[in-house]
């Protein structure tokens, strides 16, 4: 595991008991919303939630009986047991990392990432690996940072020198161009000064 995968590890780990609640996971949780709507009349059978931290996504794609079969990936043991102890056995629940995906080819219909997209280091080989295990046609759904590019720049100057394991606030040129590689219908949604929503289907 490298430097900044061992940082995002760490950080997640120390923020699990309260991110349901806290200041460091409310982005995340605005997501939420605007994720399922997104997702909500598509014929989903199975969905992967790639950064999952403590499942309360999953939890509510559950209850909104979105999908049939949950899976759930992430990188902190402490966010996991978080997500196990919420979904119990509703999802399958794996440590590990979203450059190294341990699913076959074609294994979901639908795969979220939700503010987790921005401390990956190469997510070229992540975007790869999302488009092998999705489905033709399959939807990827990426909730994340977003800022205009004067304060996007002071923030990634910023994080170089992070030690919470954050990358890159990526400009909408930067995503368009890189999910171009493998989907189709890309659509990006800014929500405010702080938000982005992407909705892409898999080649």
């Amino acid at each position: 595991m490298n430097i900044t995968k061992q940082k995002s590890q760490k950080t997640f780990d120390k923020q699990a008991a309260d991110y349901d609640t806290n200041i460091q996971g409310e982005h995340a949780r605005k997501l939420y919303k605007p994720i399922i709507e997104n997702l909500k009349n598509k014929n989903i059978h199975s969905i992967l939630d790639l950064g999952c931290g403590t499942g309360a996504l999953l939890k509510e794609i559950k209850e909104l009986n979105i999908a049939e079969q949950l899976f759930g990936i992430d990188i902190s043991p402490n966010m996991l047991e978080i997500a196990k102890n919420k979904l119990g056995n509703d999802a399958t629940l794996i440590l590990g990392d979203s450059e190294r995906l341990p699913f076959e080819d074609s294994s979901f219909d639908a795969i979220v990432c939700n503010d987790s997209f921005h401390h990956y280091p190469q997510p070229d080989i992540v975007e790869k690996e999302v488009s092998r295990c999705l489905k033709q046609n399959g939807v990827f759904i990426i909730g994340d940072c977003w800022q205009p590019i004067g304060a996007r720049q002071i923030m990634n100057y910023y994080m170089k020198h992070s030690n919470s394991g954050d990358v890159k606030i990526y400009s909408k040129k930067e995503m368009l161009l890189l999910l171009s590689k493998d989907f189709h219908e890309i659509e990006w949604k800014s929500f405010g000064t702080r938000s982005c929503l992407i909705i892409a289907y898999n080649n």
